[in-house]
């Protein structure tokens, strides 16, 4: 396989994740509107009963990883395409990479704590 033909792949695997991830996030966000509109929630011990539900707490959570994949993609498609200083690249991309890491784990913590 030429080099090209790895850069190709590198760059369908990123499309295909972004896709994949959007539609996920669709999904999930249909269901949680479909959920919220069959049993509106009208107050806080019914919110939280809401979460700690397993099928909406994991559904959760993928779908805060499903939203850090999706920004990955584009935040390194962007930076990519746009930060020129080639030394200044890895620095951009890693910054973004602990950011979104401690988001995920944020927001994880935050449904365990929900959940326990």
């Amino acid at each position: 396989m030429s080099a090209g033909a790895d850069r190709l792949m590198t760059g369908l695997r990123a499309w295909t994740l972004q896709r994949a991830s959007a539609l996920y996030l669709l999904g999930f966000m249909l269901v949680l509107a479909l959920r919220l509109l069959a049993d509106p929630v009208d107050d806080h011990a019914r919110w939280v009963a809401l979460w700690r539900s397993p099928w909406m707490a994991s559904g959760a959570l993928l779908a805060v990883a499903a939203l850090a994949a999706h920004a990955w993609v584009g935040a390194r498609d962007v930076v990519l395409d746009y930060v020129r200083p080639a030394m200044a690249r890895p620095v951009v991309l890693a910054a973004i990479a602990v950011v979104l890491g401690l988001t995920v784990l944020r927001l994880a913590a935050a449904l365990l704590r929900v959940g326990g």
